[in-house]
């Protein structure tokens, strides 16, 4: 089935839910105008329960069929950024200092209007669980929806997600099965040796040569440590000294950085020759690295089967569905599919600028097709009998 009528029918009124969600952005777990508004919205449409509070602000609501089934959950996030809009559109942020720059506005649209259809016609056997998810952008909401019982509390089988994708044709579709987008973890490293007068560098124990040392060292485990058929990606993005006179060697430096990966035990890896090196160099120089490892999103991993499910109702709507490329950006839905077998998708934004950057803004010509997914993934995965 491609496009259905009743999305192009609903499009004003899903596109104005949007754009009054980008003028009113709010980041991390502080959506409360935005859980609130998709609340009400949900009972209005019929839903047969809706709970809030779950992740600290995230919905959840459940629509059921007619008739007995299995659970399946569709996801959506709410959170904007801390970014300062520059598109100069009417419907621009009123925040000062956020805005909806990975389209999360529009996600939550679709999946409101995805919600209002399937609560009119529940063309379906079994429940559909339809989740509003705060702090993706950082804050793990994901990871708290999990930890605050979702699964279980209201019995979901598998779940699905769907994020816009610039440069990716309007209402597209792309997916891939096994890891998806990497996992996100992040590094400080301190240097710690003597300061002393620049002139005077035999007194000394420079940090600054211990941690420029580290800096290209850390290549060496793309290079030379990890297999290069596996993604990996070490970066240091900061590079802090204690002092910043000209004529002073600094008794401190500090490192920061990320490092990306797609398979589990490079995540291991990385972690464990960053802080061999940071000692190794450290002792070396005569001075002390602390080395403070902070875990992030892990790997997303879209299960084979399920992902099969999601590219056929994909084809069934567009037409085709891509074969996805690998992403080494983090997505937290990476927790809910720990939790439970599903899959994640691509849909096409058009030409428009990329997510996190202040000129972007989600193109409300790739509703139907987003709404349509949701709609033929829950009628082709709970059947009605006959």
């Amino acid at each position: 089935m491609p496009i259905r009528n009743r999305f192009a029918e609903l499009l004003p009124e899903i596109t104005a839910w949007r754009r009054d969600l980008h003028e009113n952005p709010e980041i991390l777990y502080e959506t409360h105008r935005t859980s609130a508004i998709v609340a009400e919205k949900l009972k209005a449409f019929g839903c047969d329960e809706v709970v809030t509070g779950l992740g600290r602000t995230g919905v959840v609501a459940l629509i059921k069929g007619r008739g007995e089934g299995r659970t399946i959950g569709l996801r959506a996030d709410m959170d904007a950024l801390p970014i300062t809009e520059e598109t100069g559109l009417p419907h621009a942020s009123k925040t000062p200092g956020a805005m909806h720059a990975c389209g999360h506005d529009g996600h939550t649209a679709m999946l409101l209007g995805a919600a209002k259809y399937l609560a009119e016609t529940r063309n379906f056997a079994g429940t559909v669980a339809v989740i509003f998810q705060p702090a993706e952008e950082g804050g793990g909401g994901g990871r708290e929806m999990c930890e605050d019982g979702m699964m279980e509390r209201f019995g979901i089988d598998e779940v699905y997600g769907m994020h816009n994708w610039p440069g990716a044709p309007v209402g597209s579709f792309a997916i891939r099965p096994g890891g998806f987008f990497a996992s996100t973890d992040q590094f400080e490293i301190e240097m710690v040796g003597r300061g002393g007068h620049a002139a005077k560098p035999h007194e000394s124990v420079d940090p600054t040569v211990m941690a420029a040392q580290l800096v290209l060292a850390m290549q060496t485990i793309v290079s030379r440590n990890a297999d290069p058929v596996k993604q990996i990606v070490v970066s240091v993005t900061s590079f802090i000294t204690s002092s910043t006179a000209f004529n002073v060697i600094p008794p401190k430096v500090t490192l920061r950085g990320t490092v990306r990966t797609l398979a589990p035990e490079m995540r291991v890896l990385g972690e464990e020759r960053i802080k061999a090196l940071a000692a190794a160099i450290a002792t070396g120089f005569g001075g002390e690295a602390r080395v403070k490892w902070i875990n992030g999103y892990p790997v997303m991993v879209n299960a084979e089967t399920e992902t099969e499910y999601a590219r056929e109702a994909a084809a069934a709507v567009s037409g085709d569905c891509a074969e996805a490329d690998l992403v080494m950006g983090g997505e937290d839905f990476a927790y809910m599919l720990e939790e439970r077998p599903g899959a994640y998708i691509l849909v096409g934004n058009g030409d428009t600028a990329m997510v996190h950057n202040p000129g972007y803004d989600f193109n409300d010509e790739a509703i139907p097709a987003g709404c349509s997914f949701w709609a033929e993934i829950v009628e082709r995965r709970l059947p009605l009998a006959g």
